[in-house]
């Protein structure tokens, strides 16, 4: 059957409350309480409330798929970061432990998508530099995740690290390599492997290399 979903705003185009949407709310909600309170103490979700923004959660999951083969990448950057707010949101306010934990199994996955948005947003902009940050970001994030909630699930068992670490590499070969970065890298090498002569060579070569007019790195146009 044909899935229909809204561009914008809450997927199925629904305004809980008068709100773009249910996390939205309760935001809002957060808001007041801290006006009437003077802080968070106090304000808690409870487990229908938790499980009516997780059923939210996977509408907009599912509008991210859609939008990422649509490689609509501004999208699914936008609506990856919304769901990790959600996330963030139940983790700090529900009031069952069980809710609070119950989306961190999802959380690696999301940032995965979020990094992978990002970093397709830069190579389309010609910056792969940027994006080899934003998925090497995503990795430590990935990682952090892991070694919070799961310290002994291996890293190579990552199904999501395994996928941001096989785009990283396919951008870093898209990336011009820094001759002065590489000459340095040499000379280490030979300075530890006590190739006095080599590294003499190498020295001068990169003396050579660092004299030369600066030329802005292939592929980085632009100011961004």
């Amino acid at each position: 059957g044909l899935y229909q979903m809204e561009s914008v705003g809450r997927p199925d185009g629904a305004r809980p409350h008068g709100c773009e949407s249910l996390l939205a709310y309760h935001e809002q909600r957060l808001i007041r309480h801290r006006a009437e309170v003077g802080s968070d103490v106090g304000f808690r979700l409870d487990g229908d409330e938790c499980e009516q923004l997780r059923a939210e959660g996977m509408m907009y999951y599912h509008r991210y798929l859609a939008e990422f083969i649509l490689e609509d990448f501004a999208a699914v950057e936008r609506d990856t970061r919304r769901n990790l707010r959600l996330m963030d949101f139940c983790f700090r306010y529900a009031q069952e432990t069980s809710d609070k934990f119950e989306l961190e199994q999802y959380r690696p996955y999301v940032l995965t998508m979020c990094a992978r948005a990002r970093a397709f947003l830069a190579l389309r902009q010609g910056r792969p530099k940027a994006a080899l940050a934003a998925v090497r970001e995503g990795i430590e994030r990935v990682r952090g995740v892991l070694q919070r909630f799961a310290p002994d699930q291996a890293e190579s068992e990552s199904r999501d690290l395994a996928v941001l670490r096989a785009m990283a590499k396919e951008i870093e070969d898209r990336i011009p390599v820094d001759p002065v970065a590489r000459l340095r890298r040499e000379l280490a090498k030979a300075v530890r492997e006590e190739r006095y002569e080599d590294a003499a060579s190498i020295r001068d070569q990169l003396r050579v290399v660092q004299s030369s007019p600066q030329v802005e790195e292939a592929g980085e146009g632009g100011t961004g």
